[in-house]
């Protein structure tokens, strides 16, 4: 699979966030698989998010897992709930707290894009 050909990477060259929904129940998923998590249906369509959502986890990373990710040491990362229903995990400003409310965004890493997150200001 070449970057950007997936419908969630290629969305965030678009600078958007998207996750799965059910047809047949409704549920909401995220990371992306072939069956609905909730009732086993293959129905699965691609849905684009608000990018709203609060922080409910959070890690610093001071060992990079790849060289590809050593000179962005170190990095907050940040597991949010998505107003739709879903969580993902994606960067985040320093200084972010559980309980914050987030907005998703982009940033450019080599040839991909990566998903961050940032303070809303709402």
């Amino acid at each position: 699979m070449t970057t950007g050909s997936h419908p969630f990477t290629s969305a965030l060259h678009e600078g958007v966030l998207r996750y799965q929904r059910c047809a047949d129940c409704g549920h909401a998923q995220t990371p992306t698989r072939l069956a609905c998590s909730r009732c086993s249906s293959a129905a699965l369509d691609w849905q684009d998010a608000s990018g709203d959502g609060a922080v409910v986890a959070i890690s610093i990373v001071s060992r990079a897992p790849s060289d590809a990710f050593r000179p962005l040491v170190p990095y907050t990362l940040v597991l949010v709930q998505l107003a739709e229903g879903p969580c993902v995990m994606g960067h985040a400003s320093p200084g972010m707290a559980i309980g914050d409310r987030a907005q998703a965004g982009t940033f450019p890493h080599g040839e991909r894009q990566l998903l961050c997150f940032s303070l809303a200001r709402h």
